[in-house]
């Protein structure tokens, strides 16, 4: 008996002995366990994603799960912003010696479509005037996309936004002895008449109303589009699809299509957009547009969204003497990305083009890989939301006052905006989302045009320009 007791004790000593080693062994796991569950998570290749969240309450309350901080261990940037990055100095300039004041920026409240308020990170709306389609709605939800893509990383501050083509902001009415600054107002293009601060286009995340998806999505489809027919086996004539009722420039591009007396080497084709919608627009693929050698690009009421699908052909573009520009354009050389069109004499121009062309087929091929090489380099979504990021960042350091959150504002976010949707809209925003933080930090900005380098570039324009009109192309393009 007293030998099973014995054992028992013993038996009962290495029970308890193994039960404290393995309890140790087990937290010293779980420790190492965490640590390395955490390690993972801030490793940049498997960062946490934030899809869209839609439950009962989200649609009138934004989540707060979304990261509020945006951190690298390199916060330099080894990539530099394309050139046109430089605009945003010049369309900033009007401001650069007052600074921007509460009472200019209220000035141009009865010019915008809505106001957009950002403080500690988080976006407000207050809405004016209903815009056209959904402008309205997807420039706002690419403002969202940039919070998340650069979470903290926008100041606050407090714009106002026109979403219709006219340019508002005349120079002419704030030249002269009253020294009145102008009223900053952001837009989709301006012209040299103007101080509209331009902006991406809505576009970029989608045009529901016409089936064009955002802008990646476009894009690579096109590219694979231009797969189909070699260059030199396109069609060798201009082509142009669109409404013509909109500008007069287009109506006019009408009288240069063939016709028993002439043929201007031009195909213009007329869109008819309810029929179009009622075949869901089939007819109207972008990627089914690029079997022509060369395309026409022609403003619209002002500019047109259609540019960077134009171009993205390989096609060589011809641009008819735009007035208007948008944030990536102004950069574009002629002879290298595209081919000048006067509008006087258009259809004659138009001819000599498509002639020049076809005689010339390797250097009219090279100006429009030229164009399209120019947009797949420099209109990646990175440098869009990049455009975004370094003129909000400046136009922010030019505010004098405090921003402040209207009454009549709404404060914004992916699920107030999308969780509510249906059909083409939601899905294009679900499509266009930013899932995460970026990993890199944004590209370097360039520095401003000095008086003299601003000279020469359009000087170079304007003699490239020149070229074309007298007939006298370097032979060396």
């Amino acid at each position: 008996m007293t030998r099973w007791l014995s054992f028992s004790i013993i038996i009962l000593i290495v029970f308890v002995a193994t039960s404290f080693i393995l309890e140790i062994d087990l937290s010293i796991l779980t420790r190492n366990t965490i640590f390395k569950t955490i390690e993972v998570s801030n490793n940049k290749q498997e960062q946490s994603k934030f899809p869209l969240s839609c439950n009962t309450n989200s649609t009138s309350t934004c989540p707060s799960s979304y990261p509020t901080t945006f951190h690298l261990n390199d916060d330099s940037s080894s990539q530099s912003c394309p050139h046109y990055f430089k605009w945003i100095h010049e369309d900033l300039k009007p401001w650069e010696k007052t600074g921007i004041t509460r009472e200019m920026v209220e000035r141009g409240q009865n010019m915008s479509h809505f106001r957009l308020v950002i403080v500690n990170g988080k976006a407000y709306i207050e809405k004016y005037a209903k815009s056209f389609q959904t402008r309205d709605v997807f420039t706002i939800w690419g403002i969202l996309q940039l919070l998340r893509l650069y979470p903290g990383k926008i100041p606050d501050l407090e714009l106002v936004f026109q979403c219709g083509d006219k340019t508002l902001v005349n120079k002419n009415l704030f030249q002269g002895p009253q020294d009145v600054s102008p009223p900053p107002l952001f837009h989709y293009c301006g012209d040299e008449n103007s101080f509209d601060i331009v902006f991406p286009d809505w576009t970029f995340w989608g045009w529901a109303e016409l089936s064009i998806k955002p802008w990646e999505t476009t894009l690579n489809n096109i590219q694979e589009g231009n797969k189909n027919i070699k260059w030199k086996e396109r069609i060798p004539h201009a082509f142009w699809k669109g409404n013509p009722e909109v500008s007069y420039i287009r109506k006019e591009l009408l009288k240069c299509n063939a016709s028993e007396e002439h043929d201007w080497n031009a195909r213009i084709y007329d869109i008819k957009w309810v029929e179009e919608k009622s075949k869901k627009f089939q007819d109207t693929k972008l990627e089914n547009q690029c079997t022509y050698r060369y395309k026409i690009y022609a403003e619209g009421a002002t500019w047109s969204v259609s540019e960077k699908y134009i171009i993205a052909c390989d096609s060589m573009t011809m641009f008819i003497e735009p007035r208007y520009y948008d944030f990536f354009t102004r950069s574009m050389l002629p002879l290298k990305h595209y081919w000048p069109i006067s509008f006087k004499n258009m259809c004659e121009e138009i001819k000599y083009a498509v002639d020049w062309g076809n005689a010339h087929l390797d250097r009219a091929q090279a100006i429009g890989e030229g164009g399209t090489n120019y947009i797949i380099d420099n209109l990646k979504m990175k440098f869009v939301y990049d455009y975004m990021f370094h003129l909000l960042n400046s136009y922010a350091k030019l505010l004098r006052f405090k921003p402040e959150i209207p009454k009549g504002a709404v404060e914004i976010c992916a699920e107030s905006m999308a969780c509510s949707l249906r059909g083409a809209r939601k899905n294009f925003m679900v499509e266009s989302m930013v899932l995460s933080p970026s990993d890199t930090p944004p590209c370097t900005m360039p520095p401003p045009y000095t008086i003299e380098s601003l000279q020469q570039f359009l000087q170079e324009k304007e003699n490239l320009i020149g070229q074309v009109k007298t007939r006298s192309m370097n032979k060396e393009l």
